[in-house]
């Protein structure tokens, strides 16, 4: 078991605890931030992000994944072997798991003044504003795609040098970075980037009581495409980064990569 485990569970853990919980507080009827708006949730969860990623470095792991996507994207990278990948990804929906159940306990007179089930649903897991599954795929590919180059980008050797701008700043970068795709990419489908984020609490609400989980409000399955399209999109910014960047930097010139939310 890498020591990086128990940070990638703990820092995933926080992530969806206050990315979800920042929904929460928005949709649930009588909570003090209804109707805040969509500001208020893209701002959440790029404080999320950063959070989880200082709890994931000082629980030991430094590079801060928290999304299997991103962790896919290292891996084609070379970042690390398969299987130290594989248990980064299976830390990840652990702690999305844990995350999701405490803001369940958060907020749990909320979910009976609820009556809109959406409204529940969409606490825990991200859908389609409208839905067209090849749009909508095309969305969560395009803003993992972003995600991951820039992430790469931001810790490259020439992003994070010393005496440049992203020195010693990563985690807030990062989170900025989110909160940007939140305000300029999320509004098709929610901007789920994360099958752990969308996926692990897809099946705590189920477990909690949601029978509908797995499907939109028409009834057709989503669930899987919060999962495929944010790999996809890994695949390809990982892919084309170690071509277009990597390939023209040395290696003994990269940096340790810290923050990789």
């Amino acid at each position: 078991m890498p020591a990086s485990f128990l940070g990638e569970l703990l820092g995933t853990m926080v992530l969806v605890l206050l990315g979800n919980g920042v929904v929460a507080n928005v949709l649930l009827t009588q909570s003090k931030g209804n109707n805040s708006g969509w500001i208020v949730i893209t701002a959440g969860w790029a404080f999320a992000v950063m959070a989880g990623v200082f709890v994931a470095a000082a629980a030991g792991s430094p590079g801060a994944d928290l999304n299997p996507a991103v962790t896919v994207a290292v891996i084609v990278r070379g970042g690390y072997d398969v299987t130290t990948g594989i248990l980064h990804i299976v830390a990840q929906f652990i702690g999305a798991i844990i995350g999701a159940t405490l803001v369940w306990l958060t907020y749990l007179p909320h979910w009976e003044a609820t009556k809109d089930a959406g409204l529940k649903l969409a606490c825990f897991s991200t859908g389609p504003a409208i839905r067209n599954t090849t749009t909508n795929l095309i969305s969560e590919v395009v803003g993992t795609f972003v995600l991951v180059f820039v992430i790469f980008s931001i810790f490259s050797a020439g992003g994070a040098t010393a005496g440049s701008p992203a020195a010693g700043v990563g985690p807030y970068l990062v989170a900025a970075l989110v909160w940007g795709i939140g305000l300029s990419l999320g509004g098709p489908t929610g901007y789920a980037i994360n099958p752990a984020r969308d996926f692990g609490p897809r099946l705590a609400s189920w477990v909690t009581g949601y029978q509908n989980a797995w499907v939109t409000g028409d009834g057709v399955q989503y669930w899987w495409l919060p999962i495929l399209a944010p790999i996809i999109g890994a695949l390809v910014g990982g892919g084309l980064f170690k071509l277009l960047v990597d390939r023209y930097i040395p290696a003994e010139d990269a940096p340790q990569e810290v923050g990789r939310a």
